[in-house]
């Protein structure tokens, strides 16, 4: 952005900042770190890529005095696990998260109300201390353990068919 005409940049400067001249080739993304024409590369650890995703946090926190959790169950590993769940669905869309994204993750996992006795002990197991940044592949299979064309269904139908848990989670059986 070239500087105002009437600010000088020194205050005898005759001469004023102008842009450089408009290269005429064409940029390609041929760096390490840039992202490539067939996207971001998808693969074990490697996440769900989407917008503003920090934002998730931010929602899910407003969740923090709603939550319904056994003993032993701790608010900041749900909310973490839940945000990664919340992420997946948002990026399934190619888009920031929302408040269904992040309410649609604690329905699955049965937060928003009082979970049978079995998914309140698969998720006490699931969800321990995955809030650590050291638990990073835990974090990642809750996020696994719900598929993507399960996320991928309205809001409403995720909360209305999590209470068949059961059908819903793709749970590891270790």
């Amino acid at each position: 952005m070239s500087q105002p005409q009437n600010v000088p940049t020194k205050p005898v400067a005759t001469q004023f900042y102008s842009s450089p001249p408009r290269r005429d080739r064409v940029w390609n993304a041929d760096r390490p770190g840039d992202v490539f024409a067939d996207g971001q590369p998808k693969g074990d650890l490697l996440g769900s890529q989407g917008p503003d995703q920090g934002f998730a946090i931010k929602l899910a926190r407003s969740f923090e005095d709603k939550l319904v959790l056994a003993p032993n169950e701790h608010a900041n590993d749900v909310i973490a696990g839940c945000v990664a769940v919340a992420l997946k669905r948002a990026s399934a869309f190619g888009r920031a998260p929302t408040v269904h994204d992040v309410r649609s993750a604690f329905a699955i996992f049965g937060y928003l109300d009082t979970a049978e006795p079995e998914l309140v002990q698969i998720r006490q197991k699931l969800f321990e201390e995955v809030a650590h940044p050291h638990h990073y592949t835990e974090r990642r299979s809750i996020v696994d353990a719900v598929p993507v064309d399960f996320l991928r269904r309205p809001h409403k139908q995720i909360i209305e068919d999590a209470v068949d848990w059961r059908s819903v989670l793709d749970l590891p059986t270790h």
